[in-house]
């Protein structure tokens, strides 16, 4: 709150109370609705409740019940997201430093599931005589049941398909096309040892010279390169001369960044590396991640996986303005597609730009994108203070949306 500053010897005039009973005075009464909210908030209750018919099948007894909202974002519930992020807290306690496989393996089927798998076999079996005999109406009939009996088969928890599918399921699926690109690594790029991963996921021990036995994991950080200097506030210290292209394809293209890291460096160590972690913007608005990793590895294995990982985005040129906003393509319904504003020609698709840059041999990919060489990986051990501080920097802004990590003071 803001005071006016007033000449000296003036005092101001105090400022009247609003007549009670009018609009003003109203006004500036709590509502009711913001006391409960609050009181919930207090209380850690959710804000939002789900409200929900529950119907007793033995009694036929209906009743309506209020779940919480699950939400994960502080903006929508307060007390879900606290709730959640303790969740991830324990998670990430329990499975981080874990000395046993975490696989548990697949539960018996039940009474209920096997006979769904013989009914799919019955009319796999029916299906394949009607075809024999050219029944094609049958046919069809019998692959409409099959689809809804494997959407049963789904619904009652179990996993994968019992048969191939036939044509008739896979309408809805597309043509299945999957744009593929050479696999060769960039000359720029130094090559990577290559090992047969083992299912392992479990860590090495190490034994101290007293016969203690340790199995420390690891915290490690992974962040963007520089795009020029910056203050302590994130600003730019020459924004003539700041990367903010650069930038701006660095975040959009991290998350594959990211991928691609964890495929190298599984490869790397011959082992399948596990991890939990979270990505949280920094000062200067470049997103860096967080990782606790079961196990160690070499922290100059991890430099080096770090320095070979990169993304190449294949897309079509975005360097250039082609239209003005004053003169946008416009929409033409008839054609299904936007339309060239001075000669009324039908623009490509994106599916059909990505076309075009399939079949140039000679394209370049638009950006590529890789870390930059702070790389910070150190050991942690289980029940220690450092351990809890690393959860906690890990799940520090896990309820935040990006825009809320950093508060606006410039």
């Amino acid at each position: 709150m803001t005071t006016t500053p007033t000449l000296p010897g003036l005092t101001p005039a105090p400022v009247e109370a609003p007549r009670p009973g009018s609009r003003a005075a109203r006004m500036l009464m709590p509502r009711s609705v913001d006391v409960v909210k609050d009181l919930a908030a207090d209380y850690d209750v959710c804000t939002r409740p789900v409200s929900l018919r529950r119907t007793d099948l033995d009694s036929g007894r209906t009743e309506v019940i209020d779940l919480p909202c699950g939400a994960t974002q502080e903006a929508k519930c307060p007390a879900c997201a606290k709730r959640a992020r303790k969740l991830r807290q324990q998670q990430i306690r329990e499975g981080w430093h874990r000395d046993d496989e975490p696989d548990p393996g697949p539960q018996p089927a039940t009474d209920a599931q096997r006979g769904l798998i013989v009914a799919r076999a019955h009319l796999e079996f029916a299906r394949d005589e009607a075809a024999r005999a050219s029944e094609w109406d049958q046919v069809a009939d019998l692959d409409d049941a099959i689809a809804e009996l494997e959407t049963q088969i789904t619904t009652e928890g179990l996993r994968g398909r019992p048969a191939p599918p036939h044509a008739s399921d896979d309408q809805e699926d597309g043509d299945g096309k999957r744009r593929v690109r050479s696999t060769k690594r960039r000359q720029d790029a130094p090559d990577l040892p290559r090992l047969s991963v083992d299912n392992r996921t479990v860590g090495r021990t190490y034994e101290g010279n007293g016969g203690q036995v340790f199995r420390p994991s690891m915290f490690l950080t992974l962040t963007l390169g520089s795009y020029g200097r910056v203050h302590s506030d994130g600003t730019p210290v020459d924004p003539d001369s700041y990367d903010y292209r650069q930038a701006a394809w660095d975040a959009v293209h991290f998350p594959r960044l990211l991928d691609r890291f964890w495929q190298n460096l599984r490869r790397a160590v011959g082992w399948n590396v596990q991890y939990a972690g979270a990505v949280e913007p920094q000062r200067r608005l470049a997103p860096h991640a967080h990782f606790a990793i079961r196990g160690t590895i070499p922290r100059a294995l991890v430099r080096q996986v770090a320095a070979a990982t990169y993304h190449q985005v294949w897309w079509p040129p975005a360097d250039q303005l082609v239209y003005e906003p004053g003169r946008a393509p416009q929409w033409n319904p008839d054609a299904g597609g936007y339309t060239d504003p001075n000669t009324s020609q039908l623009l490509p698709t994106w599916d059909d730009a990505l076309d075009l840059v399939d079949a140039d041999p000679d394209a370049q990919p638009v950006h590529v994108v890789r870390f930059g060489v702070q790389v910070d990986a150190k050991g942690v051990l289980a029940g220690t203070k450092d351990a809890d501080r690393c959860v906690g920097y890990i799940t520090k802004y896990l309820t935040k949306q990006a825009a809320d990590c950093h508060d606006v003071t410039t």
